[in-house]
């Protein structure tokens, strides 16, 4: 366990990381995004609950460190939009909790997130407890395993054209 300095010194730094995160993603910076993962990165996004097991069921999202590049890929040329404009995004982070503050290890955080998006389709409110394995690489955190379990992820998703 770290020392209660310790711990207030980490909570503040996993906070400014996660509200880099939320800025990077809300204005589509996701070059940029894309760097704050680690080479072995997971990014979830289950359907249909929480606890599923995404070798063998259905999910949103469910990619490597290598498909994460390609989905960025994708969103940089333009052509892999479901939306012309982009959406309008605002992303607020709530709840931040260290699950697990082992030294040497990654670190276990949660938090909520309310994102707000407005397109030319309509404006969607999209809720969702975030899991995260945080790790130090080279002095800088990275997201080493994100999990967004969005709060209506048992109902149909018409578009998900961002990333959550």
């Amino acid at each position: 366990m770290l020392s209660r300095e310790s711990s207030a010194t980490l909570m503040s730094a996993v906070t400014a990381f996660l509200y880099r995160e939320a800025r990077l993603q809300d204005e589509h910076q996701y070059e940029a995004w894309e760097k704050l993962w680690t080479d072995d990165g997971v990014y979830w996004v289950p359907a249909n609950g929480a606890n599923i097991d995404p070798e063998r069921e259905m999910s949103i999202i469910y990619d490597n460190r290598s498909r994460i590049a390609l989905r960025v890929r994708q969103l940089m040329t333009g052509k892999h939009f479901t939306q012309t404009p982009q959406s309008n995004l605002r992303r607020l982070i709530s709840n931040i909790e260290l699950m697990d503050e082992q030294p040497d290890s990654d670190i276990a955080v949660a938090s909520n997130s309310l994102i707000f998006e407005s397109s030319l389709r309509d404006d969607t409110l999209w809720a969702a407890r975030n899991e995260y394995r945080l790790r130090h690489v080279e002095g800088e955190l990275r997201i080493a395993y994100k999990k967004v379990v969005l709060v209506n992820n048992a109902k149909a998703i018409y578009t998900l054209s961002f990333l959550v």
